[in-house]
């Protein structure tokens, strides 16, 4: 898919990465740039040079191409932390995981005894 005139210089890590994802989304810098209300002019130079977005640029820009922020800019993605355990706690259970079944639920019938009794205890 690569067509047009080669860049004389390296393009910066935005330009890469704006380039990899328009492709990938399988858009032409013209498609690109009229999903954006904007000018292929536009997007050759959000490819090529190093430029400064307005907030609303980008999140349009990464919305438009299904990417995030965050890989536009190069950076890695925080990763959410989720409901269950952590640390000691999620280690101990993942140990747990990997029990057969039946250690498995007399281990369960112990910590549910124990947060039985804690939840008894706090609301007394």
């Amino acid at each position: 898919m690569a067509a047009g005139r080669p860049a004389k210089t390296k393009r910066p890590t935005f330009g890469e990465r704006l380039a990899l994802a328009r492709q990938q989304a399988g858009l032409t810098q013209e498609q690109l740039a009229k999903k954006l209300g904007t000018t292929q002019r536009v997007i050759t130079y959000w490819e090529r040079e190093q430029v400064a977005l307005r907030s609303e640029q980008l999140a349009a820009l990464a919305d438009a191409l299904g990417v995030t922020a965050d890989f536009l800019l190069g950076r890695e993605s925080r990763k959410t932390r989720g409901n269950g355990p952590v640390g000691r706690t999620r280690r101990v259970f993942e140990t747990v995981s990997h029990l057969p079944r039946h250690q498995q639920q007399k281990i369960i019938d112990v910590v549910e005894a124990l947060v039985a009794q804690t939840s008894q205890r706090s609301t007394s």
